[in-house]
């Protein structure tokens, strides 16, 4: 079975996340707040890092339920600064919070979550024909939009590199390479 030659064959978990996530349109409204909250984590790291923390990201932050998020205080904000779980670092910790904010804001003001970052691609995937993984952009003109647009609503840590491999991982668009045996299924 063909991959794209990126994933690390010898990393179960990276192998799990390209065959079943990456690329597959998301469109739960916690789902995609916590990709959005991963992707800012991994920020000057490596994704398999993040994703070895994955379920401690998701239990530290309350599943990623924004609700309960908004209404964390200092003793909370502390506890994670010290949560081996999680990568320690106080400004992405922040901005968990932070968005958690701004993401509730856009609920109200769009109807859902979903609503508003799918309309940056017209609600339908982007499917790209790579046929290497050297071609894949790291960032586009609609990444650019969305992380402007994302700064403007007040979101933290969505510059246009990790929109873009938000948006990857999300499945607004398909960068699988053409060879892959998950470009044929998500097309």
């Amino acid at each position: 079975m063909e991959r794209c030659s990126w994933v690390k064959l010898d990393e179960p978990v990276y192998v799990k996340y390209h065959d079943e996530e990456w690329g597959v349109p998301v469109y739960d409204d916690r789902k995609l707040f916590e990709m959005l909250c991963l992707e800012g984590a991994q920020a000057g790291l490596s994704w398999l890092t993040i994703l070895k923390r994955r379920e401690g990201y998701i239990k530290a932050f309350d599943q990623f339920d924004a609700n309960k998020i908004v209404q964390y205080d200092e003793d909370k904000l502390t506890a994670l600064k010290n949560d081996e779980r999680i990568i320690r670092n106080q400004l992405k910790i922040n901005s968990v919070v932070t968005n958690a904010k701004s993401f509730l804001a856009i609920q109200k003001k769009y109807g859902s979550f979903s609503n508003y970052i799918w309309s940056f691609v017209g609600g339908e995937p982007i499917v790209n024909a790579w046929e290497s993984h050297h071609e894949v952009p790291i960032t586009t003109e609609i990444s650019d939009q969305m992380s402007k647009q994302l700064k403007k609503d007040g979101f933290k840590f969505v510059g246009s590199i990790i929109c873009y491999s938000y948006m990857q991982a999300v499945g607004m668009v398909n960068d699988h390479t053409v060879n892959c045996h998950c470009y044929k299924n998500l097309r």
